[in-house]
C-alpha cells in the first residue's frame, strides 16, 4: 500500500487513474470472495482505506487550488 507522502507527490490525473484501478480491484475481490472465497480478507479494508487515503489527498489538493 502507497503511503501519503507518496499520495502527495502524485497529480490529479494521478490520483484518479489509481483510484480507478483499486476500485476496479476492490470489485474483483468482493466477487471473488463470494465465488470461491479469497485467502487473505483483510486486503478488502486495506483496499477501501487505500481508497479513502486517495480521495483525501485529491480532496486536499483541490482546496488549494481554489
Amino acid at each position: 500500500m502507497m503511503s501519503m507522502a507518496d499520495i502527495q507527490k502524485m497529480d490529479l490525473a494521478g490520483i484518479d487513474v489509481k483510484v480507478s484501478e483499486l476500485r476496479r480491484e476492490l470489485f474483483n475481490l468482493r466477487i471473488k470472495k463470494k465465488t470461491t472465497g479469497i485467502d487473505k480478507p483483510h486486503t478488502i479494508v486495506n483496499i477501501r482505506k487505500g481508497i479513502a487515503r486517495l480521495l483525501t489527498v485529491r480532496t486536499m489538493k483541490l482546496e488549494e487550488m481554489k
